[in-house]
């Protein structure tokens, strides 16, 4: 069975969700994993400039979410950009050469305000309501909520390894550093955007409202009285680890606080759905006149005296 078409739209919020491979542990928290993150994610921002504004993120120790704004299909190569950097980067710095990434990222359309906030505060939640943690605070990964409750711009550094390789090419191998060396790091500024309903409010109002949610996120996971691993236990695991359990649940269409709205979005879906299978048909019989929906990606060929599909 093949993977679900991608619709985007002209412009509009995502939440995005990308695993590790079998779930391992691949990002587990330390200080030097969360620096390169940082520096990935900050560079990945940038290199999209403007087509993608970020409003939140959180990186699990087999798992990120993202909530990002984008202009048509500029999320795509984003996060083709971002998945390939931390696969290299962070696959170095824990050891694992194989395949990183279990599937395909998935980025589920968030279609109103209430929806929006609902999603920060399910990034919020993370390792809280996992039961890792006890506040939201402690979680030792990467997480937006300094940024949310302080300057939204922070300074990450980006490890150009392409620097690197140039030096190697053009000196004595022995003399070019590792790749983690401070020669290769150049600093890279990430920021929040506030999302679109708060825009309007003072930045004390906005944090305000952030301390708001992790309290009540707090306040359930410790109505439910069950013990926490602990930001210590977090950081010792091994990146390897595979766990027995994965939490396996179909990814919804889209975020939204009323049916109505996701009941428009999902004859929207069969309608794209609909038009780029005509199309795709057509193209496989070697029409290339056919005409895709907008922001889709035709299906890629070779020549042959039928067309075949990569």
């Amino acid at each position: 069975m093949g993977w679900p078409l991608r619709m985007f739209q002209e412009e509009g919020f995502y939440f995005v969700t990308s695993r590790c491979f079998q779930g391992r542990l691949l990002l587990r928290p330390s200080p030097q994993v969360n620096e390169v993150v940082g520096g990935v994610l900050a560079r990945a921002v940038q290199q999209s400039d403007g087509d993608v504004r970020l409003h939140a993120f959180t990186f699990a120790s087999n798992h990120f979410h993202l909530l990002v704004w984008a202009r048509g299909p500029a999320l795509a190569s984003f996060m083709q950009y971002l998945r390939a950097n931390l696969s290299r980067k962070v696959g170095k710095l824990v050891d694992w050469s194989g395949g990183f990434w279990e599937r395909r990222y998935s980025a589920e359309p968030v279609l109103d305000d209430a929806a929006l906030v609902g999603r920060l505060r399910y990034v919020l939640a993370h390792g809280v309501k996992e039961g890792l943690v006890e506040r939201s605070a402690e979680w030792p990964g990467l997480t937006c909520l300094p940024q949310l409750l302080g300057p939204a711009r922070r300074l990450f550094w980006w490890l150009n390894w392409t620097k690197r390789w140039s030096k190697r090419r053009s000196e004595d191998m022995a003399e070019a550093q590792g790749r983690f060396a401070q020669e290769w790091a150049e600093p890279v500024e990430l920021e929040l955007a506030p999302l679109p309903c708060w825009e309007g409010l003072a930045e004390e109002e906005r944090q305000r409202k952030v301390r708001g949610l992790v309290e009540h996120v707090e306040a359930e996971a410790h109505a439910r009285g069950t013990p926490v691993l602990g930001a210590r236990a977090v950081r010792a695991q091994n990146p390897h680890t595979r766990p027995e359990h994965l939490k396996r649940s179909p990814r919804p269409l889209g975020h939204a606080s009323s049916s109505l709205a996701l009941k428009e979005l999902r004859e929207q879906y069969r309608a794209f759905v609909s038009v780029f299978r005509e199309a795709a048909a057509r193209w496989m019989r070697g029409d290339f006149s056919a005409r895709f929906p907008p922001f889709s990606f035709p299906p890629r060929v070779v020549p042959g005296r039928f067309a075949q599909v990569l």
